[in-house]
């Protein structure tokens, strides 16, 4: 069949997206194909406008069109409170919360040995440069609480201290709606020492 050969590809590259396996991009291979032209031609231009408009902003690495991003160019926010994610998608998480009102460091990922991702792979170095500017007094580390996750806080925290920076961690607990029997040992321990009073 003469269509097998951009079907066969576009199935190889829709299953390199995080979560697609193979039979999704191939469900997925055949919705665009039978979608009305305009649909796909649509969603081509879509991917193509994003590799060209899309870069990071060179103050706190995010996704941005222009260069500083909006939420760094944007004065009311306050620029001496800093929150470290180790993703973009992290700030937009952040974000829809609407309760922070600080500006954001992305590290494009966390320490972990076992993958070769070290010190040097991420937006370290930068944050170090940021934090060392006088500008800010304080630094929450937001990276998941996962041993990866944790290292990467720990090891963000002896360097940033030093500079006369306050680090502290998000919190970590029970998630509303959750029930205490189901948590684990971890969690429960994490939600009572960071309680707070009421």
């Amino acid at each position: 069949m003469s269509s097998a050969g951009p079907i066969a590809r576009l199935v190889v590259e829709l299953g390199k997206l995080p979560g697609v396996g193979e039979k999704t991009a191939a469900r997925l291979a055949f919705h665009i194909l039978r979608a009305p032209e305009a649909d796909a031609a649509a969603l081509a231009s879509a991917i193509s406008e994003l590799r060209a408009k899309i870069r990071l902003c060179a103050l706190c690495w995010d996704f941005t069109e222009e260069d500083p991003c909006a939420i760094c160019r944007d004065q009311r926010r306050d620029a001496s409170l800093l929150c470290v994610v180790a993703h973009p998608q992290d700030v937009l998480a952040i974000e829809r919360t609407g309760g922070y009102r600080g500006r954001y460091h992305v590290l494009h990922g966390v320490l972990s040995p076992l993958e070769g991702i070290g010190p040097d792979d991420l937006r370290i170095a930068e944050l170090v440069k940021r934090c060392g500017g006088g500008d800010v007094r304080e630094v929450i580390v937001a990276t998941n609480p996962s041993v990866e996750g944790e290292t990467t806080a720990i090891y963000l925290s002896k360097l940033i201290r030093p500079l006369g920076v306050r680090t502290s961690r998000i919190a970590t607990g029970v998630p509303m709606g959750g029930e205490l029997e189901y948590a684990d040992r971890l969690t429960l321990a994490r939600a009572i020492d960071g309680r707070r009073e009421l």
